[in-house]
């Protein structure tokens, strides 16, 4: 049965999150805790962790897509739910380690440079709006609208595929310049 008010209830909460998680990003990103006198060690062994998140949860959502194009709603449902935990976990750990070290200026050169510029460009813009479209595709299912929820998906699913993707190509591209 399906759960209009679920929807609604969530309507605000989504919003909210949408707003608060890349202006809290974008703060903390500029905020260094040895600012503060905290003596902490940057912690540089997170680039290689966090992007490895970033490409599990690459394969997640494809395995997710697989499953439900098989009638396996159970396993895309966990599958789902852990590509949401480890996007979660990657926003931890990438503002864990902004706020310990400082950013690593990218080194390459012409054609390189650029393209690097706009993976990164497109990747940030797109992990912004991932959130909201992540939400509400997800409160959808909850609430069993699974009509609207396939609709959003196929928008979802190949712009999260992107963020995840790039994010560990960024990775590879900026790691030979990390100090």
């Amino acid at each position: 049965m399906e759960d209009h008010s679920l929807e609604k209830k969530y309507n605000k909460f989504i919003i909210a999150v949408s707003i608060v998680i890349p202006v809290v990003v974008a703060i903390l990103f500029g905020v260094k805790l040895k600012d503060f006198g905290y003596n902490v060690e940057p912690l540089s062994f997170l680039p290689p962790i966090y992007a490895t998140i970033n490409g599990i949860t690459a394969v997640v959502l494809v395995l997710a897509v697989i499953a439900i194009k098989k009638g396996n709603q159970k396993a895309h449902e966990r599958l789902m739910t852990t590509a949401i935990a480890l996007s979660v976990a990657f926003l931890v750990m990438y503002v864990a380690y902004h706020m310990t070290a400082d950013s690593t200026k990218f080194g390459g050169e012409g054609v390189v440079k650029l393209i690097y510029f706009f993976i990164l460009i497109t990747h940030i813009l797109l992990s912004i709006a991932i959130i909201p479209l992540v939400l509400i595709t997800y409160v959808r299912a909850l609430a069993k609208r699974f009509d609207k929820h396939r609709k959003i998906a196929k928008i979802t699913f190949p712009l999260w595929l992107y963020v995840a993707v790039t994010g560990v190509v960024v990775y590879l591209m900026i790691s030979p310049y990390y100090v």
